[in-house]
């Protein structure tokens, strides 16, 4: 407790509850957030499809590989934007794969709060020959996080639009995110 002399009464409520939430029952403020958002719980990271990890921690940074619009280890969503899948599909199915994402990065932090900046995301959209609507894709993505992190959750993004993707999947995701050590 002296480690808290110098708050204030709120500050130190705070504290104690966050320390409940953490240590006790591993739920971050982030992921309650999410939570709220999502109406579910932050899924478990997915298994990778093969020889790789899920995310990689260099320094204060951590890559996702990248991840699939997936829900209890099935695809919400298949084929190529703009033919078999709505830009509305697509637009959830991108915000699902951020989720995944974060799934990812809190397997090396087990603590979301420990994102100090969302620095970028690289949105992939299996896209119809002619389909020219990636980056409306991708704010599924960017919105997501901005309303999940704030100031922390902007980001640098990219926005491609390719032929396939593994499994035949309309969107796929990968994040860089800074973390305090």
């Amino acid at each position: 407790m002296t480690k808290y002399k110098s708050l204030t009464l709120i500050e130190k409520i705070f504290a104690q509850v966050y320390y409940i939430c953490v240590e006790k029952f591993g739920i971050t403020m982030i992921e309650e957030k999410l939570k709220e958002i999502l109406g579910y719980e932050l899924p478990e990271a997915a298994k990778p499809l093969a020889a790789y990890v899920p995310a990689q921690k260099a320094g204060n940074l951590i890559f996702t590989s990248g991840q699939l619009p997936t829900k209890e280890g099935k695809l919400v969503a298949t084929g190529k934007v703009g033919k078999d899948v709505s830009e509305e599909d697509a637009i959830e199915a991108a915000k699902i794969c951020a989720v995944n994402c974060l799934s990812a990065v809190k397997t090396l932090i087990n603590d979301l709060d420990k994102i100090e900046q969302i620095v970028k995301l690289v949105v992939f959209v299996n896209s119809e020959a002619g389909f020219t609507s990636q980056p409306k894709i991708a704010n599924g993505a960017s919105e997501f996080i901005v309303n999940i992190f704030g100031e922390k959750g902007k980001h640098a993004r990219s926005a491609v639009g390719v032929s396939e993707l593994p499994l035949n999947a309309p969107v796929e995701v990968e994040m860089i995110v800074k973390v305090s050590e």
